[in-house]
């Protein structure tokens, strides 16, 4: 089966660029959308992302794979970390914001092709890609069914407090560690100030609990950056989710960066044949 693929670039927040690749078969007639999100310090050309969207594709399905506009990568440079300022500027509502506007555009384009269908949109999200996953499937109407992969069940998830908190305040900066580039990644105080004047909106619990669409959570029994009680959580509070653990999967299913292997882990395709026989169930 021919795999078409077409890059695309969107106006995201602040008027930052999302860019985004779609994976299609090059035949077919009502085929669903998949849109996957990628987590912190991540980028849709991670690993094994390109793979995976292929893969969709030859099952039958519209995959498409973006960036958050402020997630330090360019068009120019999607691979790297260049703009470290649009890094230390990005927050939640604006991930919230890129993430609505991809499955908007993808809505209009499968309303236009008679190919893709506009009602059955799936979106899944890995690690923080997860969270907003969850966000965004609980407040935009056009997500059918959501599948996180790692997620995290917090936005509050390694936000500082007591003095470290005060210390972030006063500098209005902090940085993090990039252990894979070695970079100093700066987070702007405004991040945490937009957490707090958005928590309702930004609560996952609260909308993990509200969702009434299919959901599938997979994590990892090794991860080694989001807990399985993380999962066990989820499952917990919205119990009409469905909760597949991966034996000896860590926190990117043995999937590393730069992928130079067309197959995938054993662990990554255990995931990925979860998800697509998950969407095909229903």
């Amino acid at each position: 089966m021919e795999i078409k693929r077409i890059s695309k670039v969107l106006k995201g927040s602040n008027d930052l660029p999302i860019p985004i690749d779609i994976h299609f078969p090059s035949d077919g007639e009502e085929l669903p959308i998949v849109i996957f999100a990628h987590g912190y310090k991540g980028f849709k050309d991670f690993g094994a992302w390109r793979q995976i969207g292929d893969q969709f594709a030859e099952n039958g399905f519209v995959f498409v794979r973006f960036n958050f506009s402020h997630n330090g990568t360019t068009p120019e440079n999607p691979l790297d970390f260049v703009d470290l300022e649009a890094f230390g500027e990005n927050n939640y509502s604006k991930e919230l914001s890129d993430f609505n506007q991809v499955i908007d555009h993808l809505y209009d384009l499968a309303c236009e092709n008679q190919q893709w269908k506009e009602e059955d949109i799936t979106i899944i999200g890995h690690s923080r890609g997860g969270g907003m996953a969850i966000l965004t499937a609980a407040q935009n109407k056009k997500v059918k069914k959501l599948i996180t992969w790692a997620a995290i069940n917090s936005t509050y998830r390694g936000m500082p407090t007591g003095d470290e908190l005060k210390k972030w305040k006063d500098s209005g900066v902090r940085y993090v560690l990039n252990g894979r580039t070695k970079q100093n990644m700066p987070h702007y105080y405004q991040f945490y100030t937009d957490l707090e004047e958005n928590k309702d909106l930004l609560d996952i619990e609260y909308h993990a609990r509200s969702l009434s669409i299919p959901w599938l959570i997979i994590h990892g029994d090794t991860d080694e950056a989001v807990p399985l009680e993380d999962a066990l959580k989820l499952n917990q509070w919205q119990q009409r989710s469905t909760l597949k653990i991966t034996k000896n999967g860590s926190h990117t299913f043995s999937i590393v960066h730069p992928w130079e292997k067309e197959e995938l882990s054993p662990e990554m395709q255990e995931v990925v044949d979860l998800s697509i026989k998950f969407i095909k169930s229903l």
